[in-house]
C-alpha cells in the first residue's frame, strides 16, 4: 500500500474525546484494508525467510527455522503494532477529510485496486511480467506510466522506501551481532558502511517494484480517478496519511528484521555444531 494521503478545523479535533478520534482511526484502518495488507505482507515475510534459510544452510531450511519465522510473522503481533501505531501517527489529525475521500466509491476501487495487485505479486511469474509491463510502458511514454510517476514522486514513494529498507537491512545486521554471528570480526562502521553501499542497488529495486505494482494496480482506473487521488496526495490530509502508513509500519519491519537476524545468528551457530 503507497498512500499519501485551517485552525479551526485542528482546534476541533484536539477538543474531541479520545475515544471519537480513536473511532475515527480505526475506521479508516478498515477502510485501507490495513488487516488484508498485513496478511499479504505476512506471507511475504514468510517467503522471504523461507529464502533466508536457505541460504544459510545451503538447501532446504530446517523445520526449526521455519518455525521461527512463523513466530517472527505472527498475525496478531503484526496486527498490534501497526494499529497503535497508525493511531499514534493521527492523533490530534483531522481525519474527516480522510475518511471523506476514502469511504468514497472512488476511493475504496483505488484501494481494492491496489491489495489485489499486491496479493497478486505473490506470484513471482506475476511480478516478472508486471515488472516487463512497467519498463515498456516507461519507454514507450505511456500516459498511465507517466501518471504513476507523477504519483509517486508526489508521494515520495522511492526516497521513503529507500529508508525503510535500508534501516531494515541495519536492523538485520544488527540482529546478527546480538546474536555473536560475526565473533567481534564485523565492527559497528563496517556494517553501516556495508548496508550503505547497498543503497543503489535498493533505489534501483524499489523504483523498478513500486513502479510496476502501481502502474499494474491502477490499470482499471479512469484517468479521472487517477488524477483525483494524486491530487488528494497534495493535500495536507493526503501528507498526513501517506505519513501515518509509514510511520504504521517502521517500528514492526525494523523489529522483525531485528529478529530474523538473531534467529539467523542462532541458526549459523545450530549449523556449525
Amino acid at each position: 500500500m503507497f498512500m499519501r494521503f485551517a485552525p479551526l478545523a485542528v482546534a476541533a479535533v484536539v477538543a474531541m474525546p479520545a475515544t471519537a478520534q480513536q473511532s475515527q482511526s480505526e475506521a479508516l484502518f478498515e477502510l485501507l484494508h490495513l488487516p488484508e495488507v498485513i496478511d499479504i505482507m505476512r506471507q511475504e515475510g514468510i517467503s522471504y525467510g523461507e529464502t533466508i534459510g536457505a541460504d544459510l544452510t545451503s538447501g532446504p531450511p530446517s523445520a526449526e527455522w521455519n518455525m521461527v519465522v512463523q513466530q517472527i510473522y505472527d498475525y496478531d503481533v503484526m496486527m498490534g503494532i501497526v494499529q497503535e501505531d497508525f493511531e499514534a501517527s493521527l492523533d490530534g489529525v483531522d481525519l474527516a477529510p480522510i475518511l471523506d475521500f476514502f469511504d468514497s466509491e472512488q476511493g475504496q476501487n483505488i484501494v481494492e485496486l491496489e491489495v489485489t495487485a499486491r496479493r497478486a505479486l505473490l506470484d513471482q511469474a506475476v511480478e516478472e511480467a508486471s515488472e516487463e509491463a512497467a519498463a515498456i510502458a516507461a519507454a514507450d511514454g505511456d500516459p498511465r506510466f507517466e501518471q504513476v510517476e507523477t504519483f509517486v514522486e508526489i508521494n515520495n514513494l522511492v526516497e521513503l522506501n529507500v529508508a525503510s529498507a535500508l534501516n531494515s537491512n541495519l536492523a538485520f545486521y544488527a540482529g546478527l551481532l546480538d546474536g555473536n554471528a560475526f565473533d567481534g570480526v564485523l565492527s559497528e562502521d563496517q556494517i553501516l558502511d556495508d548496508v550503505w553501499s547497498q543503497e543503489a542497488e535498493v533505489r534501483a529495486s524499489t523504483s523498478e517494484w513500486i513502479h510496476s505494482f502501481l502502474f499494474m494496480a491502477y490499470q482499471p482506473l479512469e484517468d479521472a480517478d487517477l488524477d483525483a487521488y494524486i491530487a488528494f496526495s497534495q493535500t495536507e490530509a493526503g501528507g498526513h496519511v501517506n505519513r501515518a502508513m509509514f510511520d504504521s509500519f517502521d517500528r514492526l519491519f525494523t523489529g522483525i528484521s531485528h529478529a530474523l537476524g538473531r534467529a539467523a545468528a542462532s541458526e549459523m551457530s545450530t549449523q556449525e555444531l
